[in-house]
């Protein structure tokens, strides 16, 4: 079989020099997102499309998940596992051209994938957004990922801005099957990954059905220090006074006057411990020549443990000292429920396109606690505690028609969605409090007779005030036409039409072109205006509970609070309505010499309205509801982000082999242009949407990456040299911290492949094979030396090596 070059860094895809994608004309090259054209190949579109080979990329690559994979081969991917921050441990936020995780629209075989139930508040990257969860999906069960880089709003719907993601599923005859296992530098954080994929016929030409196979476990990871924490608090004010050694003298000597070691005490910062079983399926049966039925789907289960703040000896409100006695770290428990169904019917004839389907997912993410109490029971206080759960589904009707005249394709269709997000209550002792009595005490029914916090502590579960179930639906109908002229100028006009049954209308366009001036040199542009509907769980979340006032003398409601709520009415918020945007981007595609292959694309995304939640506000007026403080999501914030990528591919014949050389970058920049305030809000803005939430949009996340990489094949022999630069992130710790930048980092990725046999391949490597890790945290963002880093750029694993056998069969 002809050797094709392989490409890691232009986003992971393998790319074949031009002259022999023209020759050849490979599948993988024949893309689906961007346009309704399936005539077109990668290097033909206006607007900036990747193909990556997971099969292919996988297979050399230190990373084991979609998401860790697309973030170390597209440079304006990006994906950082968080720590001590609830449900993110769990779901990993992912971000495409610096917008935030629910305006990248996630396809699976060109159809709408489901989100998930999760709302990131735990001010990580995409707070108070809503994505989608790419681990669901075992790497084994994918062909390729195609990216689009553009807006898609005109054409996709909902949640397109910043661009698209299809997974495209395997459909090919045959087996693989592979064997995963890491460990980092310092023996912990421990990966197993077995999967197998099978595919064959139905018993018809062209008929196949493909099953995979994934099971996953990530072991914890600690990177934390607590040398400088006074734990019994009998010496607090060292830590003030910069004196931590002499804390820590006294804690030793307390601790082992009770027979104990600092071990008892140590803090788990790091990443959660996931075990997850996934199975993937994707069939399809040829009625007849122009008729066939074709369905995918499958099923993910996920287990998590995650860990929240430590709760110390001295936090007597927090603790109960006859259970925990030298105080406890909650664990954070999740399982998480994630299934999808596709089912449809294509016809084709006379260069006439049918397409009928119905496509439906669900997501359910359940909340234990343990290793924790409910201060205000006391000794009786239970030790675990079932938190409640929320779940989101989404069932997805499209028609899609489109005809082939010549130079010209035409599409249209419809598309009729239903949406259910529910909020269901946990158990009575993880989210009340108690009197001394045994009664649950609410901000309505006082009471003083009170020895401790309420709730289960670290994460305080969902009440029935908290509970709910809300739906909606949208119909949508789309029109787009493309026009090719001999492969040298390209025209692509969109149009969609959307009607939401909570929030009404929206119409938004798109216009693209591209034109070769001379061969192998073209430019290529696309402007349009696109939308991202406000969630079902960005409007109805929301977890808030009762908690002793600041002034201590009265019981009062404090969290989250939905823009429904009573209280967002009191202080003037409206209802959410939709994010409107405008996308523009200009570039140029060049292919100077064999094997080259050059792409610069430079864009400007605008948002107004965009939805965010906003710091914890207090104000006098809701105290008629017995609210004290919340948060609350609105449209508050316009932005503008702008940005170039740049790729550079070359195939190079040397030594016998095939060596590819890769750069792939991009820059980034996202600034608020304004802010939306109530008319009446007392609060000012550092309370409203304070420093920290301005930093989240604006500098969390590297306004440079870049992956520069050699693939190197001869013989049986696989070498991967990849280096990836994050450029430099600042992180403000408002109100109990201050600002940090962070220097920019280069993280080294090798392995080296061996081929035993056609059918089965070794490899080993290591990924940040040098060890680096962001900087290390200033003391006063850090809680006193615990969080050493803060999870930024690369992440905090440090070095971590694996081996990966391979067959075929």
């Amino acid at each position: 079989m002809k050797r094709l070059s392989i490409s890691i860094l232009l986003l992971g895809a393998v790319f074949v020099s031009a002259q022999e994608q023209e020759k050849e004309k490979q599948i993988e090259d024949v893309i689906i997102v961007g346009n309704r054209n399936a005539k077109r190949t990668k290097l033909e579109t206006p607007v900036p499309v990747d193909v990556i080979n997971i099969e292919k990329i996988q297979k050399s690559s230190p990373q084991i998940s979609v998401q860790d994979l697309l973030n170390y081969v597209i440079p304006s991917f990006n994906s950082v596992r968080q720590s001590a921050s609830d449900g993110t441990e769990h779901i990993d936020p992912v971000t495409l051209r610096g917008m935030g995780p629910d305006q990248v629209l996630v396809l699976v075989n060109g159809k709408r994938r489901h989100t998930t139930s999760l709302v990131n508040y735990q001010n990580t990257v995409g707070n108070g957004s809503v994505g989608t969860d790419l681990s669901t999906i075992p790497v084994i069960a994918i062909d390729r990922i195609e990216v689009l880089r553009d807006g898609a709003a005109a054409q996709y719907g909902s949640d397109a801005i910043a661009g698209v993601i299809n997974i495209i599923l395997k459909k090919n005859i045959g087996g693989s099957a592979s064997l995963n296992y890491g460990i980092t530098g310092r023996n912990d954080g421990e990966t197993y990954q077995a999967g197998a994929n099978y595919g064959t016929s139905l018993g018809k030409k062209d008929s196949y059905i493909n099953l995979s196979l994934q099971l996953n476990h990530r072991g914890k990871t600690t990177r934390t220090q607590n040398h400088n924490l006074d734990i019994f608090g009998d010496n607090f004010a060292y830590d003030f006074a910069d004196d931590p050694a002499a804390a820590k003298a006294s804690d030793d000597a307390i601790i082992q006057q009770r027979g104990l070691t600092r071990d008892d005490f140590n803090f788990q910062i790091g990443d959660a411990q996931i075990k997850q079983a996934q199975l993937y399926f994707n069939s399809e049966y040829p009625i007849n020549d122009v008729f066939k039925l074709y369905s995918f789907g499958g099923f993910s289960i996920k287990e998590g443990q995650g860990y929240g703040f430590r709760r110390l000896p001295s936090e007597t409100s927090n603790n109960v000292p006859s259970i925990f006695p030298n105080g406890f770290q909650p664990t954070l428990g999740s399982k998480v429920y994630d299934f999808s169904y596709a089912v449809g019917a294509k016809y084709n004839k006379n260069d006439w396109f049918f397409d009928l389907s119905n496509t439906f997912g669900s997501n359910t993410f359940n909340y234990d606690v343990s290793n924790t109490v409910n201060a205000s029971l006391g000794a009786k206080s239970p030790t675990s505690f079932e938190a409640g759960a929320h779940s989101f589904l989404q069932n997805t009707v499209n028609l899609d028609v489109s005809k082939n005249i010549k130079n010209f394709n035409i599409a249209f269709g419809g598309e009729f969605r239903f949406e259910q997000y529910e909020i269901k209550s946990g158990q009575e002792s993880s989210y009340a409090r108690y009197d001394i009595y045994g009664n649950v005490v609410t901000a309505s029914t006082p009471s003083t007779d009170i020895i401790g916090a309420g709730g289960s502590q670290s994460f305080i579960g969902f009440s029935p005030e908290n509970a709910l179930r809300k739906s909606r639906t949208s119909t949508a109908v789309y029109a787009d036409v493309s026009y090719d002229l001999n492969k040298k100028f390209n025209v692509d006009l969109a149009g969609r039409f959307e009607n939401y049954s909570d929030f009404g209308s929206t119409l938004n366009g798109k216009l693209a072109l591209r034109y070769e001036f001379v061969k192998n040199f073209a430019i290529r542009g696309a402007v349009g205006t696109g939308f991202r509907a406000p969630s079902l769980q960005q409007q109805y979340f929301n977890n808030s509970y009762a908690d002793i006032s600041t002034t201590g003398n009265s019981i009062v409601t404090k969290g989250i609070f939905n823009n429904d709520s009573e209280a967002a009415r009191a202080l003037g918020f409206d209802k959410l309505k939709q994010e409107t945007s405008v996308n523009g981007s200009v570039g140029f595609t060049l292919k100077p010499a064999r094997g080259l292959f050059v792409t610069l694309d430079g864009y400007l995304i605008k948002v107004k309205d965009r939805i965010v939640i906003t710091s914890n506000i207090t104000d006098d007026r809701l105290a008629v509801y017995g609210v004290e403080s919340g948060r609350f999501f609105a449209n508050a914030v316009d932005t503008e982000t702008k940005g170039v990528d740049l790729v550079v591919s070359y195939d190079w014949k040397l030594g016998g082999g095939n060596l590819n050389i890769n750069l792939a970058g991009n820059y980034t920049e996202t600034k608020i242009t304004d802010f939306h305030f109530p008319a009446n809000l007392q609060t000012p803005q550092d309370e409203f949407f304070g420093p920290d939430q301005i930093n989240i949009i604006e500098s969390l996340s590297p306004k440079t990456k870049a992956t520069l990489g050699l693939n190197y094949g001869i013989g049986k022999f696989n070498f991967l040299v990849r280096n990836t630069y994050f450029g430099k992130v600042i992180r403000d710790g408002y109100p109990f911290g201050g600002v940090q930048e962070f220097t920019p980092k280069v993280v080294t990725d090798v392995s080296v492949g061996y081929d035993f046999t056609k059918n089965i391949n070794l490899t080993i490597g290591a990924n940040n094979v040098f060890d680096v890790f962001p900087d290390l945290q200033i003391y006063e963002n850090s809680y006193y030396g615990v969080f050493k880093y803060a999870p930024v750029q690369m992440g905090t694993l440090g070095n971590y090596f694996f081996g990966r056998l391979n067959f075929t069969f």
